[in-house]
């Protein structure tokens, strides 16, 4: 039976994966990249890592946005704030046409204030930012999340042309940013994604 995605700890999925091959004898075993696939008759899984050291990430949606960037999973750095983009609204003619413009306006505004941060966090040196340590320069991967549209405008200012070839994950189902939710987008960003034939035990 076909299963949907699985989001396994980057941690925790080396012991899984081996019980997945013990549970079928003669399964085959394939590397490509960062997909690990195991077969058997009448089945399959496949198995995408995203295992990068440094990861930036952005998420944003009308009532909020999280930047972060974080070493070996733990976040060093984060950026938390609130906008609000007004929602579309029903009335026609010329009120409409006037919503559609602040609603246009107040994204602008919010896309410049991420961008600005992403800039800081994920894209200047220790130099620009007047601090020392690990954790800094361009990320080797990043994860994105909330409103596709929003975060597209972001990726495309010049300023973060630095991120735009970097390995990606993407997680549009994520709710309205705050620091929680980009823990747990970081948490999904560094599991291991499993499709395939049945899960096994």
């Amino acid at each position: 039976m076909s299963i949907g995605r699985h989001e396994i700890a980057a941690e925790q999925f080396p012991a899984w994966w081996a019980r997945q091959v013990a549970a079928h004898p003669g399964a085959v075993v394939s590397q490509d990249g960062d997909t690990a696939t195991v077969r058997w008759q009448g089945g399959a899984l496949s198995a995408v890592s995203f295992a990068h050291e440094t990861i930036g990430l952005i998420l944003i949606r009308r009532g909020g946005y999280a930047v972060g960037r974080a070493v070996a999973g733990r976040l060093t750095a984060v950026k938390v704030g609130r906008r609000h983009v007004q929602s579309r609204t029903a009335a026609g003619g010329w009120s409409q046409q006037r919503f559609a413009r602040r609603r246009e306006g107040q994204a602008a505004v919010l896309v410049d204030a991420v961008t600005e941060h992403a800039r800081r966090l994920l894209c200047a040196s220790p130099a620009d930012r007047g601090l020392e340590g690990e954790g800094y320069g361009i990320p080797q991967a990043l994860v994105v999340g909330g409103d596709r549209t929003l975060w597209t405008a972001v990726l495309d200012a010049p300023a973060l042309a630095p991120l735009a070839t970097l390995p990606r994950r993407e997680l549009p189902d994520l709710p309205d940013p705050d620091a929680a939710v980009l823990k747990r987008a970081l948490w999904r960003g560094r599991a291991v994604w499993v499709r395939g034939d049945g899960p096994g035990e």
